[in-house]
């Protein structure tokens, strides 16, 4: 394990936000807003981040360029929190493979999906142990399970408990489904000790419902961290009252996120507050429209987060 990856202590938690992927207007990486990206991302409170997932636009980056920002992103980071890099991919070889580059560039973690393509080609409960239990023997990093519904395949409870206890380095669990919070609750009863990090997802809309069900972590969009510490920490205070009220205050910015702005949310409000340039998508991803531009603002100006403030 490299250093930087051993400078944290685990179990890993708090709010580690998904790192965007900052495009030129004409598509291309822009490298020195990526880096002020990040930098935004640990002043505003984020204990960790995690890179390449779907909201960082993924599936859209080549090979050679999600190298590229493997190598920029952790190597600026330089072990100010953990960076959690997402290595999914179909081939179980490309996987390790990619898994392995992460953990020599200092990734604490990887997030992985089970093994999927399009919206029909899956594999069996077999299958998909036999994947984690390569991926696992090709690292000595922890490993997080994103259960999420794009990928379309199912994970029991009693498959994630089973391969939480039998495969070394799947600790960690990324739920995102509808009753995300009923899942965590049983997955944290069936798998015991063995579920080192049931985790909240989606943009956290189910954050005070998964926190009620046990999250030790949370996986959210990268534009405010500030706010969602103001939730998690209360919460793990011991201050459910304060959490409650905290979840109140920013519910509608989180759920514009969820539900209106998506994966250009971060970036839009990132533009805004002259923390990066451009929040252009790759094309053929469509655009944020005016209209949902102008609500998202309205939102986020209530709450004054410093993703607002930061670059200006």
């Amino acid at each position: 394990m490299s250093a930087s990856a051993t400078r944290h202590a685990r179990p890993y938690r708090g709010v580690f936000p998904v790192v965007p992927t900052i495009f030129n207007a004409d598509g291309s990486l822009d490298l020195p807003g990526q880096l002020r990206c990040v930098d935004f991302m640990i002043d505003a409170g984020s204990n960790g981040l995690c890179i390449l997932a779907n909201f960082s636009e993924q599936f859209v980056l080549s090979d050679a360029e999600r190298e590229t920002l493997t190598r920029a992103i952790l190597e600026h980071v330089a072990g100010r929190v953990p960076v959690i890099v997402t290595t999914t991919h179909y081939s179980t070889q490309i996987c390790i493979e990619r898994s392995q580059l992460a953990q020599s560039l200092g990734a604490a973690m990887v997030m992985v999906m089970p093994p999927y393509h399009g919206a029909t080609f899956r594999v069996s409960e077999g299958q998909i142990e036999s994947f984690y239990q390569r991926l696992s023997d090709g690292i000595n990093i922890p490993i997080m399970i994103q259960d999420a519904p794009v990928a379309g395949t199912p994970l029991s409870v009693p498959l994630l408990a089973r391969m939480a206890t039998n495969i070394a380095n799947v600790k960690y669990f990324k739920l995102e489904m509808p009753q995300a919070a009923s899942k965590m609750r049983e997955l944290i009863r069936v798998g015991g000790a063995a579920i080192e990090g049931p985790w909240d997802g989606e943009e956290a809309i189910t954050l005070l419902a998964d926190l009620d069900a046990g999250a030790t972590g949370a996986m959210t969009g990268g534009a405010f961290p500030d706010g969602i510490r103001k939730i998690f920490d209360a919460f793990h205070a011991g201050d459910r009252e304060t959490a409650v009220v905290e979840y109140g205050r920013w519910l509608p910015l989180i759920n514009y996120e969820n539900r209106q702005g998506g994966i250009l949310t971060a970036k839009a409000l990132m533009k805004e507050g002259g923390v990066i340039k451009s929040d252009a998508p790759r094309h053929p991803f469509p655009e944020m429209s005016p209209e949902v531009r102008a609500g998202l603002l309205d939102a986020a100006k209530r709450l004054d987060p410093l993703v607002l403030r930061w670059g200006r």
